[in-house]
């Protein structure tokens, strides 16, 4: 099969022959080989290209950077490959390999190799294809594995007996199931047994490799593929034991609580399709996490998960530190999220007033938008007229935070007294008492008792200062 015609190997057609004819210069065979490869045949945009030299890879970059102008070549000697930036592009050079692996150990021992022992160490078929660039072979497509089949099949395949894939590499099977989950393909029957069978093996990654490709499936169209895939082949319970606690149902007297699992998987997937923020994604992830901690039966009323939104927060950050996700303002954002994702559904089901809403908008601040939509995508109830009422309620309150915004200017609203200028008005003894001051006319603006300006501000605070026995300077 010839390739010459796709659109995104037209793109870079120059760039292909300028490699093509310098390799054969040097009497060397290349190859466009995996991803690129794979993306040219699915029309997907991508900006990495790997090629995969008969020999040594670093040698061949060195002189390709030459031949486009001393472009700035980054090496990795370790690994025996070489990469060089054009324009938009990373291209990658290394050495056609093959490799053997000890049981403890996903490094390999590599040897040099011909382009078969290259394609034999690919993790899946989609990604074992090559398209050749040499003279003779110029965009033919190189496919031992029957990888473009698969691809228009959409299975998800190991080019090898897919035990000793993953036993070699246990990342693969985190791999297979991220682009099962991107592509909306199928994990073929027998790979799917292989991870059932390799899934403790899992333990020798690191973290940071397993949270990558856990972070690639949930910025995917439908996370929920990748996230049931992890738990029916065994590996979520290893990698994320906290979401594989909210999997299952318990009844009592008749009383039964919804699978809070396929309950988060739902609203992450409603989300996605709202926002493409990853930590409001985890945030969805991670907004009922506290429900197995909190779940209780109380005799004539049910399960209830009181505080779960509290309990829920003080986790975001011991699973951020073991996923090794980043422990910052992200970290921060994420705690917010599930401390606070109740809070519209609360006042969508009361009356809503000013200073309710008020309240809300001073603790979210200027995340009240994405606020707005984990709650909106944590609606799932199959019952449609309750969910039409909710939303409906849902659209009352939006349009109070909107007035209440306009009016108030709220998003980026700070008392008019701050802990200075208490100090600087009060005689103060205890330190507690400028957070318990300044809390108190906070309050009290948001309930609408006190006028946001200063003077009134400190009227207020006067009579408040009198009463706690704090004399002004």
């Amino acid at each position: 099969m010839y390739l010459n015609q796709s659109e995104l190997f037209i793109k870079h057609l120059d760039l292909f022959k300028k490699i093509g004819e310098l390799a054969d210069r040097q009497n060397k065979e290349i190859y466009l080989i995996g991803g690129f490869v794979r993306d040219i045949i699915l029309q997907r945009p991508s900006k990495d290209i790997d090629f995969v030299v008969i020999g040594k890879g670093i040698d061949f970059a060195k002189s390709l950077a030459q031949v486009l102008g001393n472009a700035k070549v980054s090496y990795f000697e370790n690994y025996g490959t070489a990469q060089i930036s054009i324009e938009d592009l990373i291209i990658e050079f290394v050495g056609a390999r093959k490799e053997s692996y000890q049981r403890d150990s996903r490094n390999p021992i590599v040897e040099d190799g011909t382009l078969k022992d290259d394609q034999d160490r690919r993790d899946l078929t989609i990604n074992a294809m090559g398209i050749g660039l040499n003279r003779s072979n110029f965009g033919q497509l190189i496919d031992p594995f029957d990888g473009l089949g698969d691809i228009e099949r959409q299975t998800i395949r190991t080019p090898l007996d897919p035990d000793k894939t993953f036993s070699d590499d246990p990342l693969r099977m985190m791999r297979a199931i991220r682009f099962a989950t991107q592509l909306g393909f199928k994990i073929e029957e027998n790979t799917y047994e292989g991870i059932v069978k390799n899934k403790e093996r899992i333990s020798i990654i690191s973290q940071e490799r397993i949270t990558e490709e856990l972070n690639k499936i949930i910025m995917s169209p439908v996370p929920s593929i990748g996230f049931e895939y992890l738990y029916y082949t065994g590996l979520l319970e290893l990698v994320f034991p906290e979401m594989q606690d909210l999997h299952g149902v318990e009844t009592i007297n008749g009383f039964s609580h919804k699978d809070n699992f396929f309950h988060t998987l739902q609203v992450l997937d409603n989300l996605c399709q709202l926002s493409d923020d990853i930590w409001l994604r985890w945030a969805a992830i991670l907004h009922d996490i506290a429900k197995p901690a909190t779940k209780r039966f109380e005799p004539g009323i049910g399960w209830t998960f009181h505080g779960h939104e509290d309990k829920g927060s003080r986790m975001v950050k011991p699973i951020f530190k073991k996923l090794k996700l980043p422990l910052n303002e992200k970290m921060k954002f994420v705690e917010k999220m599930v401390l606070l994702h109740l809070r519209p559904i609360v006042l969508s089901q009361e009356k809503v007033t000013d200073s309710a809403v008020r309240r809300l908008m001073m603790e979210i601040g200027e995340d009240i938008d994405q606020l707005m939509k984990l709650c909106k995508s944590d609606i799932t109830s199959k019952n449609e007229k309750k969910v039409e009422r909710i939303k409906q309620n849902f659209a009352v309150v939006e349009e109070k935070i909107k007035q209440v915004a306009e009016k108030d200017y709220l998003r980026n609203w700070q008392p008019p007294i701050s802990g200075t200028d208490i100090i600087n008005r009060y005689q103060i003894i205890k330190k507690e008492h400028i957070g318990l001051l300044k809390n108190a006319v906070k309050q009290s603006i948001l309930d609408g008792t006190v006028a946001d300006v200063q003077t009134e501000a400190f009227v207020f605070l006067d009579q408040l200062a009198n009463e706690m026995g704090i004399q002004k300077k």
